[in-house]
């Protein structure tokens, strides 16, 4: 176990930046404060985070930390940390670390004995999901789908049966094959695609999946917050498609065992009854 207090002074301390998603005032005096006391400034894109600091009439040293470096990077950053630099982390619009890098240098730091503490900001799926009018008691964030139709597919049918409003991430180029493959899986639920956040052209588009299928997907512009109706229905056993699923975990290389307890998961399903149907299938 580990305790370890910010601001005590025995600790040196790694900051975290949250950054506008769109409108620069978002930008609080905190972050400001944080920044104008750096040495270094650590930034997804150095061209984009120096913008914004030059915005407010600040310069700082910049250093590059993004997915392709992140590992040798957060290994730089944690020694100047360490030789008593004072260093802050900060993504391209949002949360460091929420499908953006930032993980391995917290890691990192927490490994080091160095503290963590995050200047609180905007975040592009909280503000969606609040605004969506869908549930947002309980909540599965995912992200950016993978770019192969098949990989997402798959996720997406892993995803079917959660009950939890699930949120992900889009980009203009690829919104309309993802909708179109959200209807195929999902069926005709309740979905919202918000855009632009805090921009001049925010919008929040809602409606039914077979709805925004037909939707000029050309004027969709900017990154996306696409959220979906969770699965509100009483699940029925097909026990075809259980069939199936437990097959392609087995012909992965998975053991019966595992197999099992995955698919028992996926559907909520008591392991016994997938055992027989398992038995079944073998026969």
């Amino acid at each position: 176990m580990k305790r370890t207090k910010s601001f005590d002074n025995t600790h040196p301390v790694l900051y975290l930046i949250s950054t506008p998603i769109g409108n620069l005032s978002e930008f609080n005096s905190r972050a400001l404060d944080i920044v104008s006391q750096m040495d270094i400034i650590a930034a997804e894109d150095t061209r984009n985070s120096g913008q914004l600091i030059n915005h407010f009439g600040m310069k700082k040293e910049m250093f590059s930390l993004r997915e392709h470096n992140e590992k040798e990077a957060s290994e730089r950053l944690i020694k100047l940390i360490k030789e008593g630099k004072k260093v802050a982390y900060m993504s391209d619009a949002g949360y460091p670390g929420i499908s953006d890098p930032g993980y391995l240098l917290v890691k990192a730091a927490i490994e080091n004995d160095i503290a963590v503490s995050v200047i609180n900001g905007a975040s592009a799926f909280i503000s969606a999901l609040v605004a969506s009018g869908l549930p947002t008691d309980h909540f599965y964030f995912y992200g950016f789908l993978p770019a192969k139709e098949n990989e997402a597919k798959t996720i997406l049918v892993e995803m079917k049966n959660r009950q939890e409003t699930i949120i992900f991430y889009e980009a203009p180029h690829r919104i309309e094959k993802t909708i179109h493959l959200l209807q195929e899986v999902f069926g005709n639920r309740e979905v919202v695609i918000a855009r632009e956040l805090t921009k001049i052209n925010e919008e929040y588009i809602r409606g039914h999946l077979d709805e925004l299928i037909n939707i000029d997907f050309s004027t969709l512009k900017g990154e996306m917050v696409v959220i979906l109706q969770g699965n509100d229905k009483e699940q029925e056993i097909d026990e075809k498609q259980i069939e199936e699923r437990l097959k392609f975990f087995l012909d992965k290389g998975l053991s019966k065992k595992d197999a099992i307890e995955i698919v028992s998961e996926e559907y909520k399903i008591n392991k016994n009854l997938i055992y027989k149907l398992a038995v079944s299938q073998k026969s």
